[in-house]
């Protein structure tokens, strides 16, 4: 077995005072290990003062990550990792390598690669044919005109029709017999020249719409056959690599990325599975025989430009890469609790802000769901109709995320929902809540207008997306600041998932996360987000309801 000495990093500071974890970190969501917060300052210090390479972190940051392990001797330390490539490189000194190192194509990569090289050539040099837009534009012109024709040739008809009708009542009063038939005969002609004319352009138009979509198509039907060949090209190419990302877990047990994600909802493993430093570092240590003790992973540099990632924050391994990964390289290892799972409703209790025949206001608190989740099914859905057995329809209008706080309506009735829901809908409703962010805001009220969209790739994180993201907004205003926090009202007149809490941490909104925000920021005793207001039309009396109720930060 080659040494693994570059790869080991003993601590540069004394850690007898630190006891080491009882269990391997739950990576979905965790508070880093101690010992790891040690080891991530020290390889935050290397990347600080290294000369070896060079990256523009202020152009393009990077996650990294620290695996706490002890090697084969018993000694403590650490192991290091990036996601993906840094300095355009596979392999870094100090760096673990790559379950799979893409840039050491084999062979048949390349030969592989090549192909798909040459289609695609074929491909843009077909399609920059000038004589397949000229005909685009031509099919396109023609379709207008035809349709223009068409539409001018019913108004006529139409018109016409009206006429004929007419001057057969005018013919009842004015003509005799004989004089009345002449006139039905000229009029019925007359139908059915304009009908043979509606028909004869139809089928003119549709003649030579149909010569010219023969022309394009005998230019562009190469260019699908192409289109599919490289297709298939690379998916088989890709299945291939995928074949090479034999991923181990501490029994030994190797699986390549085809087999992890056969069978489940995405059985095609995303662009870059495989590639995460996570991964990485687990496949490292059961390769060479070192035991894994605590994982933690930060952000390093600049942020992306649609995903919420600060400089230094540790951030939990993502959903839809790492987590099938993560899932078998993990199993048989006993593991922290998903702290989502942990549930006590002693602590949270419902309280009841106003009561009638039609509805409720409540005030939820924290860290209780709004509706049963897949594994904890206490929820304010479940209480209220325990506490409600009588009521009527859906009974939640609108929701809260599970972390937040603050006032929710309930509907006792299908009429009341009905009505509650259309105002949501239609945006009358107003509300209004309470946050605290980390960080010193220079102005006093704003407002941020960022589209948002779900992460397809780490739900339930959303991102900002300027192209498919659905519009939102909020405004925002300054209340108070204490000790480097900034407490703020918001009003959101869209409400979207995460709106405020993306807002708030995203660079392009407040570029400060709401403190406790696990997803966004960093984990505190709980997120500092309160719905404290709404106004609203009763759905039966139609009279205005206002409620407030202040949050405990």
């Amino acid at each position: 077995m080659p040494s693994t000495d570059q790869y080991f990093t003993r601590f540069n500071q004394a850690i007898d005072g630190y006891s080491l974890p009882e269990r391997f970190t739950y990576p979905f969501f965790y508070q880093p290990d101690p010992l790891c917060m040690i080891a991530a300052k020290q390889l935050q210090q290397h990347l600080n003062v290294q000369t070896v390479w060079h990256h523009d972190f202020n152009e393009t940051g990077k996650m990294f990550g620290v695996l706490l392990v002890q090697n084969l001797q018993g000694e403590l330390g650490y192991l290091s990792a990036f996601s993906g490539t840094v300095a355009d490189k596979n392999l870094l000194p100090g760096f673990v390598p790559p379950i799979f190192d893409m840039l050491l194509k084999d062979r048949y990569f390349i030969e592989e690669l090549n192909e798909i090289t040459s289609v695609n050539n074929q491909i843009n040099a077909l399609a920059s044919n000038p004589d397949i837009a000229k005909l685009q534009q031509t099919l396109l012109v023609s379709q207008q005109d035809f349709d223009q024709a068409l539409c001018q040739q019913q108004q006529l008809m139409v018109i016409s029709r009206k006429s004929r009708k007419l001057q057969r009542a005018q013919g009842l009063i004015d003509l005799n017999v004989e004089q009345l038939a002449v006139l039905n005969q000229q009029l019925a002609r007359q139908s059915i020249e304009q009908k043979n004319a509606l028909r004869d352009l139809k089928l003119n138009s549709q003649q030579q719409l149909a010569q010219i979509q023969q022309q394009l198509t005998r230019l562009t039907e190469p260019l699908k056959s192409l289109r599919q060949l490289k297709k298939s090209l690379s998916a088989s190419l890709q299945h291939k690599v995928f074949e090479q990302y034999q991923c181990l877990n501490s029994s030994g047990i190797a699986r390549d990325l085809n087999d992890i994600f056969k069978g489940l909802p995405l059985p095609i493993p995303p662009v870059g599975s495989g590639e995460c430093a996570a991964p990485k570092l687990l496949q490292f240590a059961f390769k060479h025989g070192f035991r894994p003790l605590a994982l933690a992973e930060f952000w390093w540099g600049a942020p992306p430009k649609s995903e919420i990632r600060q400089h230094l924050n540790y951030y939990p391994s993502c959903t839809s890469k790492c987590q099938p990964i993560l899932n078998h390289m993990l199993a048989g290892m006993a593991l922290d609790p998903n702290p989502l799972q942990i549930h006590d409703p002693e602590t949270k209790e419902l309280e009841i802000i106003y009561q009638d025949e039609a509805m409720l206001v409540i005030n939820k608190p924290h860290d209780l769901l709004s509706v049963p989740g897949k594994l904890i099914q206490d929820s304010v859905y479940s209480r209220i109709k325990e506490q409600f057995p009588d009521a009527t329809g859906p009974l939640i209008v609108h929701r809260l995320d599970m972390a937040t706080s603050g006032l929710m309506l309930i509907a006792l009735s299908q009429r009341a929902n009905k009505s509650l829901t259309k105002q949501f809908r239609t945006r009358t409703i107003e509300k209004s809540y309470v946050a605290l962010i980390e960080g010193e805001l220079l102005q006093t009220e704003g407002i941020i207008e960022l589209p948002l969209r779900g992460d397809l790739y780490d739900r339930p994180r959303q991102l900002i997306c300027f192209e498919h993201g659905k519009s939102a907004y909020t405004s925002w205003l300054v209340l108070a600041v204490t000790k480097g926090r900034t407490k703020l009202r918001l009003k959101p007149k869209t409400g979207r998932t995460h709106q405020l809490r993306v807002h708030c941490a995203h660079e392009k909104g407040l570029g400060m996360p709401i403190v406790g925000d696990c997803l966004y920021g960093q984990r505190d005793k709980r997120l500092h987000l309160h719905a404290q207001s709404i106004r609203f039309e009763h759905p039966y009396t139609k009279a205005e309801m206002y409620f407030e109720v202040d949050s405990d930060f």
